[in-house]
C-alpha cells in the first residue's frame, strides 16, 4: 500500500525553491472577509523578502484590500511525483517608487510578468503600485509518494 511521507524543508531548501519558481497565490483579510490573488514575485533569500507588482483599478476589490499595511500569505507550490509547498506570512508593505534603491530596482525586476495582462480598463486608469512581503514567517513542506 503506497504511502505519503512529508518532509519539512530545510531553510536553504525553501530559498532555493522560491527562487525557481516566482508565481504563487496572495492571501489578504480583511476582517472576515479573505481575498486571494495569483501573483509573481522577486524573492530576496538574504532578507527573505518577496518584491511584488500590483495592477488594480482604484474602486477594485483588490485595492480594497491592499490599502494600509494588510498582513499577508504568500502561497507557493508544486504539484508531481514529490509535493512542495512554501508559505510565507507577514505585513504587506507599500513601496514609494522615489525612494527605490538600485538593488530594489533589480528585486522588482525579477520578479515574473504575466505572459499576457488583460484589463478590461483603458491602460491609464489602472493603479502599478509596487509592494514588499516582509517574511515573518517561511515554512516549506514537501510530500514524497512512497510504494
Amino acid at each position: 500500500m503506497a504511502r505519503d511521507r512529508r518532509i519539512g524543508m530545510s531553510p536553504d531548501e525553501t530559498d532555493a525553491f522560491l527562487g525557481a519558481h516566482g508565481t504563487g497565490v496572495l492571501s489578504l483579510a480583511r476582517d472576515d472577509d479573505p481575498y486571494a490573488i495569483p501573483i509573481s514575485y522577486g524573492y530576496d533569500p538574504s532578507e527573505r523578502c518577496f518584491y511584488v507588482r500590483s495592477v488594480s483599478t482604484p474602486d477594485s476589490d483588490k485595492r480594497r484590500f491592499l490599502d494600509g499595511e494588510p498582513k499577508a500569505r504568500l502561497v507557493v507550490y508544486e504539484a508531481g511525483d514529490v509535493y512542495r509547498s512554501v508559505v510565507a506570512a507577514g505585513p504587506l508593505v507599500r513601496i514609494d517608487p522615489e525612494s527605490l534603491t538600485a538593488a530594489d530596482v533589480e528585486r522588482y525586476g525579477s520578479a515574473r510578468r504575466p505572459l499576457f495582462e488583460t484589463w478590461s480598463e483603458p491602460t491609464a486608469e489602472l493603479d502599478i503600485e509596487l509592494y514588499r512581503l516582509d517574511a515573518a514567517t517561511v515554512n516549506g513542506r514537501a510530500v514524497e509518494h512512497e510504494d
